[in-house]
């Protein structure tokens, strides 16, 4: 049984109208006109993407992985298509002081099980060395494939904090896209449910009726202390290492000390 207020126009305050059943009904319809539109502009989006050209690189460029240096070829495992994370690396930096950012879209995608069934194979590329690269993937209990490019011209090195997409055509193998800042979302599966939220993601861009939380905090989902509180200071890390065995309240942020 549905109930409903005894006033249903009373709004509460700094939220939207209370309204019946039915009327909440006809403002989803009309919102759903518009998602249904954004969807077909992203899957005409999609088919642009593509279409694009390609950039045909040498794939017997060496990476570094657990098994030392390998021929770039070897990232497809026999497989015709392959994405990566490109992830940001600091150099000497503690754990806790590696890429927030990249942190959140490698956490997201620990399991490539269905890119796999549908015949692309995924990896994690950075510009770290390799025995600080193993530490890091042990400590997050990363179980995705992960390379060292250090030195490693693009598009199998280059810029980092994107993700790429490379198709492999016998012994050959060509750079088809690659996207970063916010292109990187749909990896992160979180932010789309928070868009679904009252309250959003909390961030302080987001458009939110006049008197609702505001957030105003653009990192809540960066880092956080002990207790998960988002904040940016001494004892902070990126959110998911706090679920890393052992793992303690940090002294250094890293790389940020040196700022």
């Amino acid at each position: 049984m549905t109930t409903t207020p005894d006033n249903p126009t009373t709004a509460l305050p700094g939220r939207p109208p209370v309204v019946d059943l039915a009327t909440w009904q006809a403002a989803r319809g009309e919102l759903l006109v518009r998602e249904k539109a954004h969807t077909r502009e992203g899957d005409a989006i999609a088919a642009a993407r593509r279409r694009l050209p390609m950039v045909e690189f040498d794939p017997r460029v060496e990476v570094v992985g657990a098994d030392g240096p390998v021929p770039f070829r070897n990232l497809f495992q026999g497989r015709d298509e392959l994405v990566v994370y490109k992830h940001m690396w600091y150099d000497g930096a503690p754990h806790q002081g590696q890429c927030e950012g990249c942190t959140v879209s490698a956490w997201h995608l620990k399991d490539a099980a269905y890119l796999n069934a549908r015949g692309v194979s995924f990896a994690i590329l950075t510009t770290g060395a390799w025995d600080e690269v193993a530490s890091y993937i042990a400590f997050m209990g990363y179980t995705q494939p992960w390379y060292s490019v250090r030195g490693v011209a693009a598009p199998v090195g280059g810029d980092m904090g994107c993700f790429t997409s490379f198709l492999r055509d016998g012994d050959r193998a060509f750079l088809t896209y690659e996207t970063t800042g916010r292109g990187t979302e749909p990896v992160s599966g979180c932010f789309a449910l928070l868009d679904m939220t009252p309250y959003g993601r909390g961030e302080a861009w987001q458009d939110t009726p006049e008197g609702w939380p505001e957030g105003n905090n653009p990192c809540w989902y960066l880092r956080s202390d002990a207790d998960g509180k988002a904040v940016w200071g001494p004892t902070s890390r990126p959110v998911p290492q706090w679920t890393r065995p052992g793992a303690t309240p940090v002294q250094t942020l890293g790389r940020h000390d040196h700022h």
